[in-house]
């Protein structure tokens, strides 16, 4: 058994920071104090300082689209490759999801998604079990997805066109039964019959940059609204995934003061880029859905992100090669989606954190802790607790660096924070003890990766 001593480090926890040395024998973490006597150790113990670093516990990226089969073609980043991105960026766990085959029962989505990422993943993986139908039997097929370690859904408000929309009846329905299992439900918000509605009397042209004029921010606004008050009468929470837009802020106020538990996450590309990136020769790269929001959105989301109203950053990541986003440009065709997890943690921390407006330990809780929690890993992910799995990550806080293709690692090729001036690292990154990213190098391990079975949402528990 592996028994290493971390030393001296910035132990970056959700409530507090405080200098400590942590001991990891195999694949957990044994002690966390104020100081560990080498001497005390078996003789083989691997000693790592960690003087002048901060210690934070392995990111989770909620929201991944790894090896994502869409449209008739499939993404840059393999489940292998994904993981390689995953790890120089300090996340150790992904959320991905198992798109539902109608064809099927759900369970059997589940299992053939399981199968297939843990003959692929170098890191731990959770899923999300993608929901595009009501089931004759819902309630047994939703038992069956919760035994096999899935507690979450996933649910669209829009794509009626390629059959993931649910009809308003049936997400009643949806709701009852996650309520009785305890299941959380996880929407992408925008209303269907808004866009429809757009897209049938559009006259214009069809560029990157009409994107945000068909599927506007009122359809995020309207979407939301309409899931949150079923969410209201069904009494159940619910988590918003990429919230785009100051409207869909608008509607997450509303709905909150009505007294309606929501959860909602953003990604850095809200955060930090804008429409004016959809114009012009490489608009085609920054395509994604929802689409980029004005300056004004993208300020008053960092605004909410600062002030806690925004519980969880993840990606969405879901990578197409320059050549697969410029084989169309109409934005309507052009493959959807952009790299992210390998720049997560050093956009945040860039953003928030160097910047004075928020602590490392509010850090912690957007990108680890608190999608630990939402999604059921918690302790064992999310946590440098006694007894946790011993993902760690050790963290340069002062390195400075500029985010470019040539540093990255995706197999897309090209990054959309190109030229992105950053402060902050992750150096060192450990899987369950085992050292995964060191010293610039990634120590891949074939099938490396574990599905980690899902407890139930600790929201249900009243987190916040």
């Amino acid at each position: 058994m592996n028994t290493i001593l971390i030393r001296d480090g910035l132990l970056v926890e959700p409530n507090r920071s405080w200098h400590a040395d942590i001991l990891i024998e195999g694949e957990k973490i044994v002690r966390v104090e104020s100081h560990i006597d080498p001497d005390e150790l078996p003789k083989d113990t691997t000693i790592v300082n960690a003087e002048g670093l901060c210690i934070l516990p392995g990111l989770i990226d909620a929201h991944t689209h790894y090896n994502l089969v869409s449209r008739g073609t499939v993404t840059a980043d393999s489940f292998a490759e994904g993981s390689r991105v995953a790890a120089y960026g300090g996340v150790t766990t992904v959320i991905d999801f198992a798109d539902h085959d109608k064809r099927a029962p759900l369970v059997a989505s589940s299992e053939a998604r399981i199968k297939a990422m843990e003959e692929g993943m170098e890191i731990d993986f959770a899923l999300h079990q993608g929901v595009y139908g009501i089931p004759k039997n819902l309630k047994e097929e939703l038992i069956s997805v919760k035994e096999r370690g899935i507690t979450a859904l996933k649910i669209f408000t829009t794509y009626k066109d390629v059959g993931y929309l649910i009809e308003q009846g049936g997400l009643k329905e949806l709701f009852e039964v996650a309520k009785e299992l305890n299941l959380m439900v996880c929407a992408h918000c925008e209303d269907d019959a808004l866009i429809e509605e757009i897209g049938n009397n559009y006259k214009g042209d069809y560029k990157a940059a009409d994107h945000p004029l068909l599927r506007p921010a009122e359809a995020e606004y309207r979407a939301i609204m309409a899931l949150g008050e079923l969410a209201k009468e069904v009494d159940i929470p619910l988590y918003i995934v990429h919230l785009s837009s100051a409207r869909g802020l608008d509607a997450v106020h509303t709905l909150r003061a009505q007294g309606v538990t929501l959860m909602v996450e953003t990604t850095p590309h809200y955060l930090l880029l804008d429409d004016t990136y959809l114009e012009g020769e490489d608009s085609s790269l920054y395509v994604m859905t929802p689409p980029l929001r004005s300056k004004k959105d993208k300020l008053i989301l960092q605004d909410a992100l600062v002030a806690k109203e925004i519980q969880v950053v993840a990606t969405d990541h879901c990578t197409f090669t320059k050549e697969q986003k410029n084989s169309s440009k109409d934005c309507r065709t052009i493959f959807p989606g952009v790299p992210g997890s390998e720049e997560l943690l050093p956009l945040i921390h860039t953003f928030a954190v160097a910047s004075g407006r928020m602590s490392l330990s509010h850090m912690v809780r957007l990108l680890s802790t608190a999608p630990a929690k939402a999604f059921g890993l918690y302790p064992q992910k999310g946590s440098l607790e006694v007894g946790s799995d011993a993902d760690i990550v050790i963290f340069d806080s002062e390195h400075l660096w500029t985010l470019s293709a040539e540093n990255l690692h995706s197999a897309a090729g090209y990054t959309p924070y190109e030229g992105f001036n950053v402060v902050g690292k992750a150096i060192m990154t450990y899987l369950r003890g085992r050292l995964v990213v060191g010293d610039g190098i990634y120590l891949s391990k074939k099938g490396g990766g574990k599905f980690i079975e899902a407890q139930e949402s600790l929201v249900f528990e009243g987190f916040r």
